[in-house]
């Protein structure tokens, strides 16, 4: 008798990386399959609903992962509400930084990371493609990846995840009612060149991200599509503005030109740094 577990590493070994839209419509089948079951999904559905406006007409902070993140000054994060994202918990490296929500959408990161996923200790938004490296948790929300392009003001629909996870997030914010969004962290370059989405494998320290070991050799990851990426931006930047909210870029020296750009130590009320 074919069993889940035997049937979906023998789909992924049948289809392999040859057949991307077969993969596709597999991972589609998949997810839904997880979705629309009613001992998970009706459940899901509950905690997420319980998000909707929670913190209407407030502020909060995405954090991005680039390497601008070690030229802040982090200790206004302590006086907000912050959303982390992929493996923002190394951040511990340079300052202890308490999460409020933690996002993560990239399968490669999901499946790579899962422990230390699992123990981050707030609200986590997640890929239900990945549901199956996860133990039932309350604290584990699972998201529904739509298919076309779109800014998702109801995240129990589902999301688009729009190339990017930041890109998430904002849904996310939007669905929990923040009127202003501030970005730190959105660097939006990379060293690391190559064909956009192309799965590569880390054969050296990573200058990419604000940690040498945030993909450290032999960690699979995906090379960045940031053309797509911006055009995510520019429709979430578009959905926030026609409700009267607004996303700020705080990040230092960052190279994406979407959003309106603010001095961070100006906008949060920090003492500049002695010369």
């Amino acid at each position: 008798m074919f069993t889940g577990k035997l049937i979906k590493p023998l789909a992924r070994a049948i289809l392999g990386e040859r057949y991307p839209l077969a993969r596709s419509l597999w991972n589609e089948w998949h997810q839904q399959s997880v979705y629309y079951k009613p001992t998970i999904g009706a459940a899901n559905m509950r905690r997420l609903t319980k998000f909707k406006d929670m913190h209407k007409g407030e502020r909060c902070v995405i954090i991005g992962n680039g390497p601008s993140l070690r030229k802040m000054d982090l200790s206004f994060l302590d006086s907000e509400i912050t959303f982390g994202v992929n493996r923002i918990y190394l951040l511990k490296q340079i300052i202890e930084v308490s999460l409020d929500y933690f996002v993560c959408i990239n399968p490669l990161v999901l499946a790579q990371f899962s422990n230390d996923i699992q123990n981050i200790p707030c609200p986590k938004f997640l890929s239900f493609r990945a549901y199956e490296y996860f133990q039932p948790q309350d604290a584990l929300l699972f998201l529904y990846s739509l298919p076309t392009w779109t800014f998702s003001t109801d995240i129990t629909r589902g999301i688009f995840e729009g190339y990017t996870v930041t890109y998430v997030a904002m849904q996310i914010a939007y669905y929990m009612g923040f009127t202003e969004v501030v970005l730190i962290g959105v660097d939006h370059r990379f060293e690391s060149k190559g064909e956009p989405n192309r799965e590569i494998v880390m054969d050296r320290p990573d200058n990419n991200h604000f940690s040498p070991d945030y993909f450290y050799p032999g960690v699979r990851w995906q090379l960045p599509d940031l053309e797509n990426s911006e055009i995510a931006y520019r429709m979430a930047k578009v959905v926030y503005e026609r409700s009267g909210r607004r996303i700020l870029d705080a990040t230092v020296d960052g190279h994406l030109n979407v959003f309106p750009k603010i001095d961070y130590r100006q906008y949060f009320g920090l003492k500049k740094p002695k010369t």
